[in-house]
């Protein structure tokens, strides 16, 4: 009966899971587009459920230190021609960059305060930097979950980064496709700030890619949606097009 037992234990540690491998497996299968281009759309609902629309180009173009992307709103009129920059780093602080059309300048964005509000958007600075599992510490196994139907891996993850706005996130990642289903975000007073939900994931050219994330504030009861209208992987793009220079043409 001992014996029985022992080797019952023993299956269940063969099929444990560290955080750290569910990261890294969730960062695997939305990597290889080389680079993009995606027509996305952001609704901002305020706490009365007033909605504002803007449409935006978002382009990115992966790299060995990390990722960077320009985006680009096309609408509406008074904030038309707004972009930010973003080169992201795994071994230290991204850096980030905003050009406002009606001053005709660039202004960086200090380390310190990534935390504020993307363009009045519940998403910050911080989130629209690509977020590689490396910009994370994690320890211990992953805990099997159910959410909404989808058995998970639930497991927290610690920014490295010190100007971080969050002291941890707690993520659901989809057993079977490793495809983040939410995120917990809590602020510098260990406080559930944010929650983001991820869905209709899609395909393209056999790489994985979200096509909607609900950003919720828990604490103004904001919310702001993003949607990834088209998308075309493999874009052809360089590094010269992600040159602060750029930002102004």
């Amino acid at each position: 009966m001992k014996k029985a037992v022992l080797v019952s234990l023993l299956a269940v540690n063969l099929m444990a899971i560290e955080n750290l491998e569910v990261a890294q497996k969730a960062d695997l299968v939305t990597d290889g587009f080389i680079s993009s281009i995606a027509k996305t759309q952001m609704v901002l609902i305020n706490a009365s459920g007033q909605q504002s629309v803007r449409d935006l180009e978002m382009k990115t173009l992966e790299g060995e230190d990390g990722d960077k992307t320009i985006s680009t709103f096309l609408s509406p009129a008074d904030i038309k021609g707004t972009k930010t920059l973003t080169h992201e780093h795994v071994d230290r602080d991204d850096d980030q960059w905003l050009y406002l059309p009606a001053l005709k300048r660039v202004k960086r964005i200090a380390s310190r305060n990534r935390s504020g509000s993307f363009m009045g958007s519940e998403f910050s600075y911080e989130d629209i930097g690509n977020q590689n599992y490396k910009k994370f510490t994690y320890k211990g196994e992953a805990k099997e979950v159910e959410l909404k139907g989808v058995l998970c891996y639930q497991g927290v993850r610690i920014p490295k980064d010190s100007n971080s706005g969050y002291t941890k996130q707690v993520s659901w990642v989809d057993k079977s496709s490793f495809l983040i289903q939410q995120i917990e975000y809590y602020d510098r007073k260990q406080e559930l700030l944010k929650t983001a939900v991820f869905s209709d994931y899609k395909q393209i050219e056999g790489i994985w890619r979200v096509g909607k994330i609900v950003m919720t504030n828990h604490q103004n009861d904001k919310s702001t949606i993003l949607t990834w209208k088209t998308e075309k992987l493999k874009a052809g793009l360089t590094a010269k097009e992600f040159n602060k220079r750029v930002l102004k043409q």
